[in-house]
């Protein structure tokens, strides 16, 4: 077989019909098997209509491989996650292609412990036993058995709460027809039991692949009115949206108004480290005052990494990170298996506005006005590397600091800018940040977009 086009920096994507086919995932399920040799894997999906065939492919070639194969159905990625570390298994594989369009699909693949499997972690060799297709002949045929442990991740879930310090609050949650509905079904199934008055307004709640409001991409301004529209609207605490397979969740303060995810890094870092004072947090270098400075106040110590999930999982477990956050809405948990979620965060958002008894708006309103910033522009570039060429020639005799951690990160005192190429999309992705200067960040922001000559 030809190169197989689907394989990313960190996990399978591809246009259905195109780079990603059943026949693929079937090799992918053989050379998974061939690679790590596991005993035991589990298997999800998200809600779009090529993901059952793609499953069932990659699921026959798992147990062709020799793999027992534990199937948990329409799942997020995170939930896979979970089973993986919870049942102790060899590995799990969601398939999935997250916030892309509906004509997409892929798969994101962990090893035992949840531990990610990327490019430099065993992806490139799964993809060069998937082309070569000289699989190895499994001394027996795997099994294939449904399994749900829905009610032990509600446990760990919630474990990251009080539900008896939840006071009545109306929350708008917008699944975008994506794989978030039942596990939001589950977790306020749970929470009224226990007492707790949250009061739940669904929108697109059932899952539907073919997304018919829209790819479930909040990050995409397009995508947000409905979500902000129904808190106005309803007169909500706040609202929460997700991706296809909600490893990631966006929120909306009670005015209806998107809320940058860098905000809620610094938020959720100082309300975890209140429970477990002087731990390591850590964050991605696209912007970065505000969180070192939540952290600092809380008593943490703040560390950087390189941006994307593997980065982030392969840092926090070197230092044993209480937490980790991206601007970009993904939030790791160590006691979640060092991953991401999309459920913990929102739920501690409602335990933080019942503790303190202020609106969403008000917990963030005092660190937008110490460090606004551009939200993330993203650029066509037709040549990367001169453009940010043209950003260190022009600005480098400024910078107190100049950083490569992750693309080009420009440091003067007074303001701040990260430009770096997409991992995922052919890309550039600029930020901006200052000290309390709306007007020097709109000045900076236009400067440097200019300079980039992106469209």
């Amino acid at each position: 077989m030809a190169k197989l086009g689907c394989f990313t920096a960190y996990d399978i994507r591809g246009r259905i019909g195109d780079t990603l086919s059943d026949e693929i995932a079937y090799r992918i399920g053989r050379a998974y098997c061939d690679v790590l040799q596991p005993r035991t894997v589990v298997i999800g999906g998200d809600s779009r209509l090529s993901t059952p065939v793609l499953k069932r492919a990659l699921a026959r070639g798992l147990a062709e491989g020799g793999c027992d194969v534990l199937d948990l159905g329409l799942t997020g990625t995170e939930e896979i996650y979970f089973a993986t570390w919870h049942l102790n298994v060899d590995g799990g594989i969601e398939v999935t292609a997250s916030h892309n369009p509906a004509e997409f699909n892929g798969m994101k693949l962990v090893r035992a412990g949840a531990v990610p499997i990327s490019g430099d972690s065993g992806l490139h060799d799964i993809q060069r036993c998937a082309e070569q297709g000289d699989f190895r002949i499994a001394p027996r045929r795997g099994t294939l058995r449904a399994t749900s442990v829905l009610d032990a991740y509600v446990d760990c879930v919630l474990g990251f709460i009080d539900p008896a310090a939840l006071r009545p609050l109306k929350v708008v949650v917008n699944a975008g027809h994506g794989a978030a509905g039942h596990a939001v079904d589950a977790l306020a199934a749970r929470l009224a039991r226990l007492g707790a008055p949250l009061a739940l307004i669904r929108l697109q709640h059932e899952p539907d692949g073919r997304f018919p409001h829209g790819v479930p991409n909040p990050m995409l301004p397009q995508q947000r009115a409905a979500t902000a529209d129904a808190v106005r609207q309803l007169g909500a605490d706040f609202g929460v949206a997700w991706d296809g397979d909600f490893d990631r969740c966006f929120l909306f303060d009670e005015q209806g108004a998107f809320v940058e995810g860098y905000y809620l890094v610094g938020l959720l870092a100082q309300a975890l480290l209140r429970r477990h004072p002087g731990e390591r947090i850590i964050h991605d270098p696209r912007l970065i005052w505000n969180t070192q400075a939540q952290v600092a106040e809380a008593g943490g110590i703040a560390i950087q990494s390189k941006t994307g999930h593997a980065f982030i999982k392969e840092r926090m477990r070197e230092e044993n990170a209480l937490y980790g956050g991206e601007m970009s809405g993904h939030h790791y948990f160590r006691d979640f298996a060092y991953c991401d979620s999309g459920m913990i965060p929102w739920l501690m958002i409602a335990e933080l506005i019942c503790q303190q008894r202020q609106p969403l708006s008000a917990l963030l309103a005092e660190r937008i006005a110490a460090f606004p910033v551009s939200g993330e522009i993203n650029l066509t570039v037709a040549d990367t590397d001169a453009a940010l060429e043209r950003i260190r020639a022009t600005f480098g005799h400024e910078a107190r600091s100049i950083d490569q951690t992750d693309g080009l990160s420009l440091d003067t005192g007074l303001w701040r800018c990260n430009v770096r190429r997409s991992n995922t999309e052919p890309l550039l992705r600029l930020n901006v940040e200052t000290r309390g200067d709306p007007a020097l960040l709109q000045q900076m922001t236009e400067r440097l977009l200019a300079l980039l000559g992106g469209r």
